[in-house]
């Protein structure tokens, strides 16, 4: 059995940024299309496993009201310990740790790396990023929360895959080169 991978699957603005400074995602709204997902299904089905940080979580919570992964073994990365929730886990602990841990103790897909920026900057600098998968959004927003934060080991990146859609959405397929 192969090793998991641990697969970022994001969205970014043509400039770098996720959100804007007020954590507002609505700029993901001019690429919506009926019937298009960006493969996202498709990808979801090799993931049985979701990290992301609190505040994403909690976006997720008052934003779209209901949890979009309530099968999966998810970990939310937080300071403040709360009750776990079903399969749903506040984590408080040490994320590489956790990485490694998941990767190496438990058999399973692939985990999904759902945000937010400061998950993602501790995970680069970590080197724990198996693949990105970036879908760039034709928006410049001029100001926000970057994807990548500055302060962060070089990584070198092989394209696996691009594909452009009629939307003006790019999405690029990076595998790590370690």
């Amino acid at each position: 059995m192969s090793q998991r991978k641990v697969i970022l699957f994001i969205a970014a603005s043509s400039d770098g940024y996720i959100a804007t400074q007020d954590e507002d995602l609505s700029f993901l709204e001019i690429v919506q299309s009926e019937g298009e997902d960006y493969g996202y299904e498709e990808f979801i089905r090799n993931v049985d496993t979701v990290i992301m940080g609190r505040k994403t979580y909690d976006w997720i919570m008052k934003e779209v009201k209901e949890y979009p992964h309530p099968d999966m073994d998810s970990y939310i990365i937080t300071r403040t310990p709360r009750h776990d929730n079903g399969r749903i886990k506040f984590y408080t602990g040490n994320l590489k740790d956790l990485i490694r841990h998941l990767k190496l103790n438990e058999q399973g897909k692939n985990i999904f790396i759902d945000g937010g920026a400061e998950i993602i900057d501790v995970l680069l600098k970590e080197n724990l990023i198996d693949e990105f998968i970036i879908s760039i959004v034709p928006i410049l927003l001029g100001d926000g929360i970057r994807l990548f934060k500055d302060g962060r080991p070089e990584l070198r990146l092989h394209l696996l895959h691009s594909k452009c859609y009629g939307t003006g959405l790019v999405q690029l397929h990076y595998k790590a080169i370690r």
